[in-house]
């Protein structure tokens, strides 16, 4: 897999999001979880994404147990800020957290450390300048946001470059390209995609809510666009988009993930690396894949104009959340 950059970073052009292993999507198997990450840096992973909120810390020690003999094979990305106990970006929660996670990782430093979320009781500068201590101390290598709107990007930067901008970005989900796309490239900001795969939606496997348990969390905060009557309009863009899979000899989530990648030969990033988020294995080999799919100009504008966000019936979150995430204000 090719390489791409994060800050002083180099990264697999896909990276490997971990959270599907502990939460969010139905119980995970650890031993089938362990084979997993060996196997993803096997496959070329070097870019792994995890949270203090993946599991309540059970994703964190996950990764370290797994991969504690190859700690040197990988870049490791955490987030802090968000936990059981809701909002923290206070200094002090930030320094408590890194300290947490280093220890559940088994490492001395992780590479790149996001503020999760906003925390709307703190200032954007005291969550900033936190991490950037973290970086004097030696404990983190870059320092990261994520889910935030262009002021608090260009505020946060101000106070300490920031490397990485972690948000939803696919197809169906096109928030970054209402400004933070231009800041980020502007600023030399790696823009990171999650859930590129539009919550397994684009692979053609999702099924709506009916069929899913109610932890899911396409039943709580990604419920509109997977309610059944959503859903089943959603689902006509999937037949002409396989088509188009079926013409560039690629699987639909491959096709999905390469239109993302292209995103630098198009001029719409500098640099931007996908982290597809997986529990099963020959699922991460295929995402894999995705790094050697060509798109040329004019698949590009056909996948463009065939799923966006007015061709997508439903919001991507439910209204509360809708209203509470920094990314959705203008």
């Amino acid at each position: 897999m090719h390489q791409r950059t994060i800050g002083s970073l180099s990264v697999s052009a896909i990276g490997l999001g971990c959270m599907n292993m502990s939460a969010g999507y139905g119980p995970a198997d650890d031993s089938v979880s362990t084979r997993l990450l060996n196997e993803a840096l096997d496959s070329g992973y070097t870019f792994l994404d995890t949270a203090e909120m993946y599991g309540f810390g059970h994703n964190e020690t996950l990764i370290g147990n797994a991969l504690k003999s190859r700690r040197s094979e990988y870049v490791l990305a955490t987030k802090c800020g968000l936990s059981k106990r809701g909002f923290d970006g206070s200094a002090e929660g930030i320094a408590q957290s890194c300290e947490a996670s280093l220890q559940k990782l088994n490492t001395d430093v992780i590479d790149l450390y996001y503020l999760h979320r906003l925390d709307p009781k703190v200032e954007i500068e005291e969550s900033v300048g936190a991490l950037a201590k973290l970086v004097t101390e030696g404990k983190v290598r870059e320092i990261g946001l994520s889910e935030v709107c262009c002021e608090t990007l260009r505020r946060a930067h101000a106070v300490h470059p920031i490397a990485a901008l972690q948000s939803e970005y696919s197809l169906w989900s096109r928030t970054p390209e209402r400004g933070v796309l231009d800041v980020c490239n502007e600023l030399g900001v790696t823009l990171v995609p999650f859930s590129p795969l539009a919550r397994a939606f684009l692979t053609g496997k999702s099924v709506d809510v009916s069929q899913l348990p109610d932890n899911d969390l396409r039943c709580t905060i990604a419920r509109p666009r997977f309610e059944p009557e959503a859903f089943a309009k959603n689902s006509a863009l999937l037949k002409p988009f396989a088509e188009i899979a079926t013409k560039n000899n690629c699987t639909m989530a491959q096709l999905a993930l390469a239109w993302l990648l292209a995103h630098t030969d198009k001029g719409g990033a500098k640099t931007l690396v996908p982290i597809p988020g997986t529990k099963h294995i020959e699922y991460m080999r295929e995402n894999a894949g995705a790094s050697e799919v060509v798109v040329d100009a004019q698949t590009f504008a056909e996948l463009d104009a065939l799923i966006n966000e007015s061709t997508v019936v439903g919001q991507r979150y439910e209204e509360s959340r809708m209203k509470e995430a920094d990314s959705e204000r203008d």
